[in-house]
């Protein structure tokens, strides 16, 4: 750790200098109201936090796939992804350059296209997948194909730039081959994908059937683009296959488990969340529309999205719940879900995303960092998951949010992640993932995703200029896919007042909410006509008085998007029954006051 008294480095006492020169003439401020010397600083402190996990890496580690820090050594990370057969490698083989490929396009987000050039030139002449290495498909998928899919992409784009010679495609060759050998993993009864795949021999005597939802619904970005790059329809088919018959497994609640065997299609753990082992489910089928415009991928999203809502979702927290009765199993947070807030954000549903960022804020506050698991019911870290493996999706969050609010609060929020990260993670040969939050023990291993996602999230978050002439889909692992219209089945529809299936009088209000209606309720609802949206599900009831005569006149909950139904009384309101025999039903009535969620702040 740095001592107090420490000189700083070059690039720290250039921003100090900065920040001086910017006090004494009065400082400017931007438009959101943060200072833009403020913001330099804070740019140049993530690419110092880059370049100090990258140069180590490639000092201690390269062409080894991932840094051990404390030891300023490295691992194999398809090892411990895969059980590498060592018997079986090349004498000659060094890892697959994992934090390489993973770095690719983070570097180019930061603006470095010699190192850029660099890498990729190193990939074509040495990188091989011809090993006899167990790999798992899921990691694969999202960290090494998605990795040169996406740098093969920005390679294309940036290829004139190049100082030795074009870009002859070299790495979408790579990702042709990976691919080719994933499609082996797919030849089940069911087309759920095995979760384990040899590179070199395919499916291995005895393998284990079972695999996560993430594991098998979470492949369709990389492999469809993949199929769109090449012109090979059998990735993407083979990741829609699974997807679909993975869709049709779900529950009548609309809900899906965490595990399952491939061979025979039955779940084998019904109880499910947002977090570990189902999260990237929810995230590829949103983006996975975005990306390719078929609505297949909406209609997937729009019911397990209201699904989650009305059965994980508890104030602002998300528990985990039985697929078959919606009943709550587990009450426990995860650092896995902090992704959520950002998918809503995608959605348009801002005021539920800032309420859940905010709680995970309290909590990154209590401890310095994100602990793995924390226990909602008491109040406490899980027993043995207390770790912090680098993990970005806070970050990504943050991102997300201030890109659709602009409130510079969130880019204090990114202030006290980059100062906890240094304070606590940061070592000579890299940053160290925390063993214990409780003691903030480190662990030796840097994590490829620290500077795939982490990083490059947190760059973002200060300087966007990467996203300024170019729309970007980014992949779990934070790979930038960019978002064509030769990809796409088909437009969107230009959503305006005329296209609505129902829309308001000079009395009633809109009668659809925004995510039936695939808009986005901050921007079209809440601005242009001005009714009460809160959530992305909500539908107000057609009388601002809550007075109905049918369940018609009633709208859908806000916070559960749950349909409202009219009470012998004449109003709107939610209804349960409260297993008391003596008692009957209860009865909740929620009014637009009550049922409100946080606002987003305004001010710091």
């Amino acid at each position: 750790m740095r001592s107090p008294g420490r000189r700083l480095p070059a690039p720290a006492r250039l921003v100090a200098a900065a920040l001086l020169l910017a006090a004494l003439t009065g400082g400017a401020v931007g438009a959101d109201g943060y200072g833009r010397a403020r913001r330099v600083y804070m740019k140049n402190k993530v690419l110092e936090m880059f370049y100090h996990a990258y140069d180590n890496y490639m000092t201690y580690a390269f062409p080894h796939d991932e840094l051990k820090p404390l030891t300023k050594s490295f691992t194999d990370s398809l090892s411990e992804l895969g059980n590498l057969n060592l018997e079986h490698l090349p004498q000659d083989y060094s890892g697959s350059a994992l934090t390489l490929v993973e770095s690719l396009s983070s570097l180019v987000v930061l603006g470095n296209l010699t190192e850029f050039e660099r890498g990729v030139l190193w990939l074509s002449e040495n990188l091989t997948f011809d090993v006899d290495a167990r790999i798992n498909l899921f990691e694969c998928n999202i960290r090494l194909l998605g990795g040169l899919i996406s740098a093969h992409i920005l390679a294309k784009d940036y290829s004139s730039q190049f100082k030795h010679g074009l870009y002859q495609d070299q790495l979408l060759r790579l990702a042709e081959s990976l691919g080719n050998r994933f499609l082996p993993a797919f030849e089940t009864p069911t087309g759920l994908p095995y979760s384990w795949i040899n590179l070199k021999y395919g499916v291995m005597e005895n393998e284990t059937t079972e695999t996560s939802t993430s594991g098998c619904g979470s492949l369709i970005l990389e492999m469809g683009v993949l199929s769109r790059l090449t012109g090979d329809s059998r990735y993407e088919a083979a990741a829609l296959r699974a997807l679909r018959k993975l869709w049709s497994m779900r529950s009548s609640l609309n809900l899906v488990g965490t595990t399952l065997d491939v061979f025979t299609g039955k779940w084998i753990q019904y109880s499910s969340g947002i977090g570990a082992g189902v999260d990237s489910f929810y995230e590829y089928l949103i983006k996975a529309y975005i990306l390719f415009g078929s609505d297949e991928y909406w209609d997937m999203f729009h019911s397990a999205y209201l699904a989650v809502q009305k059965y994980f979702r508890h104030g602002p927290w998300y528990h985990e719940a039985d697929m078959r009765t919606g009943e709550a199993t587990h009450w426990q947070l995860t650092s896995l879900q902090a992704f959520w807030p950002g998918l809503q954000t995608l959605l348009g549903d801002v005021t539920a995303a800032n309420l859940s960022h905010r709680e995970f804020y309290n909590i990154w506050q209590r401890f310095g960092v994100l602990p793995e698991r924390y226990l909602l019911d008491y109040g406490m870290l899980h027993p043995t998951e207390k770790y912090y493996p680098l993990r970005p999706e806070f970050a990504e969050s943050t991102f997300y949010l201030y890109q659709a609010t602009k409130d510079p609060w969130y880019l204090e929020v990114g202030e006290t992640i980059v100062r906890s990260l240094n304070y606590y993670t940061k070592v000579d040969g890299g940053f160290a993932s925390i063993r214990d939050v409780s003691t903030m023990k480190l662990e030796d291993h840097q994590h490829s995703f620290f500077l795939s996602e982490t990083c490059k999230y947190l760059f973002l978050l200060y300087d966007d200029s990467f996203l300024r002439n170019q729309n970007y889909i980014f992949t779990t692992e934070g790979h930038p896919l960019p978002i064509r219209s030769t990809w796409h089945e088909k437009f969107p529809a230009a959503y305006v007042p005329s296209n609505w299936t129902s829309v308001k009088d000079e009395i009633q209000p809109i009668r659809a909410s925004a995510l039936s209606s695939q808009v986005c309720p901050e921007t079209i609802f809440g601005r242009s006509v001005g009714t009460p949206w809160e959530s992305a599900c909500h539908v107000p009831d057609a009388h601002a008085s809550h007075r109905c005569r049918t369940d018609d006149d009633c709208g859908i909950e806000a916070i559960t998007c749950k349909k409202r139904t009219c009470s012998m009384a004449g109003y709107c309101g939610l209804f349960f029954y409260n297993g008391n025999k003596s008692s009957g039903f209860s009865m909740i009535m929620r009014t637009a006051n009550t049922s409100r969620l946080l606002q987003l702040r305004t001010a710091a």
